[in-house]
């Protein structure tokens, strides 16, 4: 899976999103304004399609083994998180960097309680979480919110 963005004139976005969606298995668009106002910004997420009829599967995420490979300790990103917090209670200005680990920190921890077969409310938090991250990346990924989470902090810790 990777990121594609685009600035263009706002009169091209139809035609590019069609020719992207007929070239990648595309997610939602994500449309903004660029700062002058005078084009736009599209944002998606592609994957190759794959399989005999060119579609992709959308169940097929990768294993918390993987996704959290490079991953710090849960107590560092718990700090980091908590930092980023700091001084903001409505959590107003925090990107998608913030909920993208954060929802992963919480989905590592439910995965410890479930191995562990310690009652609380962490799964819960977690997919809470995801579905705050979903919601920013505008995703659709049908019932399996905490997978979608494994996808991208995967996807974003190689990039870092």
């Amino acid at each position: 899976m990777f990121e594609i963005r685009i600035i263009c004139d706002p009169a091209d976005t139809d035609t590019i999103t069609t020719s992207l969606a007929e070239a990648f298995a595309t997610g939602p668009v994500r449309q903004y304004p660029t700062r002058d106002a005078q084009r736009a910004r599209l944002y998606l997420t592609a994957d190759h399609r794959t399989g005999k009829d060119s579609t992709p599967d959308p169940t097929v995420w990768p294993s918390p083994a993987e996704a959290y490979a490079l991953a710090p300790s849960i107590a560092a990103e718990m700090g980091w998180a908590a930092e980023q917090e700091l001084g903001r209670p409505t959590y107003a200005l925090l990107g998608r960097e913030f909920w993208l680990r954060k929802a992963a920190v919480l989905d590592r921890i439910a995965l410890a309680d479930e191995t562990h077969h310690a009652p609380g409310d962490a799964g819960e938090a977690a997919v809470e979480a995801a579905h705050r991250l979903m919601n920013l990346d505008a995703a659709d990924t049908g019932s399996d919110p905490r997978g979608y989470v494994r996808q991208q902090y995967a996807h974003w810790a190689t990039q870092q």
